[in-house]
Parts: structure tokens; sequence; C-alpha cells
């Protein structure tokens, strides 16, 4: 009885055959078991057609009977390379192919499934002859090595393990239909820099916090004495603080390039108080490069008029008072004066002839340059007093 061999090559001898060539014919067989179990070769890939791999019963060195298999080869498009219907083994492929082509591994015929290895990529395809026209070749994807995978997928989330992410220059995050949104890369000034792109025409990118508690504070930090920054480009920088409705916002500007400012203005250290306003305080440097301290001063040059006064009061500086003697004579004691400091008075019933008005220095200041009390008594007058100085005190000064 002859010789048979299987589908990779490996004689079968038959009974009583072979005498005086047992030995190396049994030698050949553990080659091509060798082979098949952990062998490595490389197969060039036609760019002209199908690339067939036949086996070679009997003898060593076949491509189709070797584990791991590397494609070479230069391809100007797709190609295929075909096994034996029969053929049920499990293979490491490669293609290592230049021109970015994928190429199939395939039964060379019938419908059954193949094994697609894309440009660059590794699988494993396991050849399963499990039907006689039709046999299917299915796959596993190696992802030991990402560069290996050009479209990788993750089945979780992906933890870094302590270490960091690294994108090469001017290089970044892509959404799912390939466009680049978020670019990292170093300007040729060493300076670090993340772009983020408009996700359309006319569409600024946004970055918001999102999850969690419905209220939530968005910080954005500098370090040690380092600031943030908002840069110019065609115009100035601005930062617009909009509506809830996100409809309508207002502008805090820099001023032009050509103005060469850089000046610095600080908020007031004390607590906010109502009919002020902000003035520069103090200033520490000088010209464009000037800082200076704000604080909250008052409104000065105006008078804020009160409702009518029936009985005594004590005035405010920079008030007016509509005052009433009718039921009887009234008594008006002046603030503590600071130079400039205005209190305004009117005969409201023109009744100060009868009832007169007293006005009261505060402690030992002085009105018209006496600590006596002045006495107003002539029908519909009216005055603004003004304080002075400690010598002369408040003045009168005629409306």
């Amino acid at each position: 009885m002859a010789s048979t061999y299987t589908p990779l090559g490996v004689e079968l001898q038959a009974t009583g055959e072979n005498a005086g060539t047992w030995g190396t014919k049994t030698n050949t067989n553990l080659q091509i078991i060798e082979q098949i179990s952990g062998g490595y070769t490389t197969q060039a890939v036609s760019d002209s057609g199908d690339t067939t791999l036949s086996v070679s019963d009997g003898s060593t060195g076949a491509t189709l009977s070797h584990r791991i298999i590397e494609f070479t080869g230069s391809l100007t498009g797709a190609r295929n390379v075909t096994i034996p219907l029969d053929v049920q083994n499990f293979y490491f492929l490669k293609n290592a192919t230049s021109g970015s082509q994928t190429v199939t591994f395939k039964y060379v015929t019938g419908t059954g499934t193949s094994a697609a290895v894309a440009s660059g990529k590794t699988v494993i395809a396991y050849a399963k002859a499990d039907d006689g026209t039709n046999p299917s070749i299915d796959t596993i994807s190696l992802a030991s090595d990402v560069v290996d995978d050009t479209s990788p997928q993750l089945g979780g989330d992906l933890d870094t393990n302590s270490f960091n992410i690294a994108f090469d220059d001017a290089h970044g995050i892509n959404d799912e239909n390939g466009n680049e949104q978020i670019v990292f890369q170093t300007t040729s000034s060493a300076v670090n820099q993340l772009d983020i792109t408009n996700a359309a025409t006319g569409n600024a990118p946004s970055i918001q916090a999102t999850g969690g508690d419905s209220n939530i504070n968005l910080k954005v930090g500098p370090k040690g004495t380092g600031l943030f920054e908002v840069m110019g480009a065609t115009n100035p920088g601005s930062i617009q603080l909009n509506c809830e409705s996100n409809s309508h916002g207002i502008k805090l500007t820099s001023p032009p390039h050509s103005a060469s400012q850089s000046y610095e203005l600080k908020f007031p250290t004390g607590n906010v108080t109502a009919d002020r306003f902000l003035k520069v305080a103090s200033i520490t440097g000088s010209g464009t490069t000037a800082v200076g301290q704000l604080s909250f001063a008052e409104v000065s040059g105006g008078t804020s008029w009160q409702a009518v006064k029936t009985s005594g009061f004590t005035a405010v500086a920079g008030e007016g008072y509509f005052i009433n003697t009718t039921s009887g004579a009234i008594t008006m004691a002046l603030p503590a004066g600071n130079i400039g400091d205005e209190v305004v008075f009117i005969d409201y019933a023109g009744t100060f002839d009868t009832n007169n008005l007293t006005i009261s220095a505060n402690g030992s200041e002085k009105i018209v340059a006496s600590t006596d009390d002045l006495t107003v008594s002539t029908e519909r007058a009216g005055n603004t007093l003004v304080y002075t100085d400690s010598t002369q005190g408040w003045l009168l000064k005629n409306n």
C-alpha cells in the first residue's frame, strides 16, 4: 500500500513501506510538523493576480505549512492569497506589503468567509475546512500594539495605568468623522498650544461643565503668579459676558495694539457700597505699565434730594432738604465735615420767619468761622453749606 498525505503535506506511511528510507521520511515529517507548530516564513504577494499557496507533499518549505506568514511585496491594489479547500490550520498573518493595500487570505474557491489583513495589521486566521465546497476562514485581531490596528476600538474605559498619552506635535483628537477637533502643538518659540477647531462654519468651539449637579463652576487656573490671558487676533482681546439665553452679551475689551497700553487695574479691597462708583485711588509705577488701585467713591457735584422734613434731623453730606417749619421750629444737625462736602436746605412752606430753622455743627466744628449755631429766619430762604476746613468750617454758598 502506498503512502498518503495530509492537507499540509505530512506523509502517512503504509505498513511495511519505505524500507531503508523510513527514518529519513520520519525526520522530514517531524520537520514539517515543526514548521506547522511554530515556523515563520515570508510570502511575496503578486501584484498581478492571486497568489496561490500549494501543499508540498512529503517535503519541507511550503508556505502553507508555516504557523507565521508575513506577506511582502509592493502592491497597487488589494490582492488575494489562496489555500486549498481541505486545509485546516490557524495562522499568524502580517501584511508587511507596501502601498497601503489589503491582502485577503481565503480558500481557493467557494463563498465562505475570508480573512482581510489590512496594511500593517496582524491577525490570527483559522482555516476551518468546515465545508467541502464553501469552507470559512475566521479571524482574531491582535491588539498588543495599536500600530498594527488602523481602526482600534475600545470595549471599555481606557486606564492609562499612571502613564501619559503622548501626541506628535500638531496632532490631537478627531471626531467620529475623522475631523481633527483638538490639536496639541508646540509653537516656534517652544510654547505649548492647544487648538480647538470649530464644528462648522460660524459655530464657535465651546468648553462646558456637564453632568452631576445642576450648578457647576468651570475653573481655569494659572500656575504661581501666572494669569489667565485672553489673546487678540484681528481685534483686541475681549471677554463677553452673556445673558442666560446666550443671545446677548456685554464685552470687556483691551485697547488696540496702536495704543501700546499694558496697565493693570486692581479692584477695591473694601466692601461693596451702594451709590458709589469705581475710581483710581492710587497708582504704582507710571505710564503704559502703571498699576492702578481702584476704590469705591461717592459721586460729587450732585445733590440727592430727600423727602420733606417736619422735625429735627441730622443731615448727610451730598443731600438736599425741603424743611417745613409750619408746626414749629426745627434743628438740622450737620455731619462731620470733609473738604468739599455740601448740604442744601430750602424753606418748604415760607415759614422760617415764624418758626426758625436752627443749624448746629458737629462737635467743635464751626459754621461761618463760629462755634455758635446758625439761625435762619428769612422767609423762603434757601442755601448751600460747603465745608472748608477747621478754621472756617461750613460756609454759605448762595444757590
